[in-house]
Order: C-alpha cells, then structure tokens, then sequence
C-alpha cells in the first residue's frame, strides 16, 4: 500500500521519472505548450510552478537551485530554426557553444556566425520571471503559473488521456475556488465529526422541513352525535 507517498511513479525508475520531469518542463519554457498524458501534465505542474516561483525570486541562490534541479540546454531561436538544419555538424557546433549558449549569458553571436543559440535558463529567468511577477503584481495573486487543458484524443496503444499543458499570459486571470460543497463533502465532514467527537449539533447535517401534521377535522354529525 502507498500511505503517504506523494507524487506519481508512471510506471518508471526514479532515475528516468526525474528526467522525464526536468525534459517535459524545458519543452514548456521553450515552446509554451506542449501536449502530453494526463498524469505527466498533472505530475509536472507542480514542479513547473516551483521553478517559475524561483525566476521570480531571481536572485543568485535562486538561479543555482534553478540549474540544479532543471539543468540546461539549447534553444535554436524559431526565426534560425532553418539556417540552422542547413548547417554543417562543425558549425552547429559553434552555434550551440557560443558565449549565449549556457549559463544564462548575453545574446551575442561569435565572430563569423549569424545567430547564436540560447540557454533555457536565461529565457526562464530573463523572460518568463518577470512576465509572471507582472502578472502577480496586476492580479495581486501568486501561483497557478501553468495551465491543463483536457481533450477528448486518447493515445494509440494504451488509451491514455491527452492534455494540454501551457503558461498562463500575463492578463490571465487567476481561477477561482469553488466554495460550493458536493454530497460527498459534506458527508465525509459529518463522519469526520463523529470521529472527533464533536457534539450532534456542531456537526454539519442538513436539515428537511417536514410540514407540521394537523389533527383530523371531525367528521360532519359528530358534535350531535350522543355522549355516553
């Protein structure tokens, strides 16, 4: 039995589960959205939102808890995605270890290439960081950095829901909680309250007005009718 063992296995290692997190979280920061199962959404929001809260913070501690738990790697802008695939392997090379390429360091090509590659880590921290305090600061709220879109497709093979997983815009709105209680709620706080020992009137139980029963009117010729 799994008593208090948080988070999701998805059928893997330890070894494989951390770096299937750490590669679905860099495609977020690089593309915005990427579409996957549901569980892998649900299990990698948490992890996205830590890391959007530590850009936030921005400091140096911040950035080297960053690196250690996500690492870095290489993002070919769109725009360069092209020269990019007709470029030779020795080339591609000095594309990828330029000065930009790691560490979160400036944008600036080497001296006989046009573009430069860029770091995860500096988009996270140069980019999504502040658009996400604005968004703070603005909505005045904190979290919910990332979004779960669920769709009807199901993955070949094992039928496994797919979802979208995107980051919310800087005027999104944060969602609000649902203050409405279901049946099963309330029940759940009524047994709960039996186990705490509570008095019958603390506990929460919903009560039925029943209609107040009236006596029968006598039946006509009955006051006439002799005594004995």
């Amino acid at each position: 039995m799994r008593h208090g063992v948080m988070g999701r296995k998805l059928a893997r290692t330890n070894a494989h589960r951390l770096a299937l997190r750490r590669n679905l979280a860099q495609s977020l920061f690089e593309h915005g959205e990427i579409r996957t199962t549901l569980p892998k959404a649900k299990e990698i929001r948490r992890f996205v939102d830590r890391l959007v809260s530590l850009a936030i913070d921005g400091s140096l501690a911040a950035r080297q808890r960053a690196e250690a738990l996500l690492t870095d790697r290489q993002i070919i802008p769109k725009e360069n995605q092209k020269d990019y695939d007709r470029m030779s392997d020795a080339k591609r090379a000095k594309v990828l270890r330029s000065r930009s390429g790691r560490r979160h360091r400036e944008n600036k090509p080497r001296a006989g290439l046009k573009f430069s590659s860029e770091s995860v880590l500096n988009r996270l921290f140069k980019d999504i960081g502040p658009r996400m305090k604005r968004r703070n600061e603005k909505m005045n709220a904190s979290g919910g950095y990332t979004r779960i879109i669920k769709t009807a497709q199901r993955r070949l093979g094992d039928a496994g829901l797919i979802a979208i997983v995107q980051l919310v815009g800087e005027d999104d709105k944060p969602r609000t909680k649902n203050k409405t209680r279901s049946e099963r709620k309330r029940r759940a706080t009524v047994k709960y309250a039996v186990y705490a020992g509570k008095p019958r009137t603390a506990r929460t139980r919903r009560k039925t007005s029943k209609p107040e029963s009236k006596p029968a009117a006598p039946p006509a010729g009955a006051a006439d009718a002799p005594k004995e």
